[in-house]
């Protein structure tokens, strides 16, 4: 049985984002594989290390979700319709 959110919290991230997209800025721990990530508004994200795009997946703004990664990845947003702020939390 997977438990998803347990672990530790790691280093937070933060980029604001808009119609150009925000990547946060160090690459992910060597032992992260998964992150917990919340935007301020409508967001579309990647996880990959691919930089943000309105073909990423949709998160609603103030939704956790939880996403799986690899090591040395950064994670990267583009508003919907309006401005926000990506916060990344490494769970270790």
């Amino acid at each position: 049985m997977q438990y998803i959110g347990t672990g530790r919290l790691g280093l937070t991230q933060n980029v604001a984002y808009s119609t150009t997209a925000g990547t946060i800025t160090n690459a992910l721990g060597a032992q992260t594989y998964k992150v917990r990530v919340v935007t301020t508004t409508d967001a579309f994200i990647t996880t990959d290390g691919t930089t943000a795009t309105a073909a990423g997946a949709y998160l609603p703004a103030l939704a956790v979700e939880y996403f799986t990664v690899s090591p040395g990845q950064k994670v990267s947003a583009i508003q919907v319709s309006a401005a926000g702020t990506l916060y990344v939390t490494e769970i270790v």
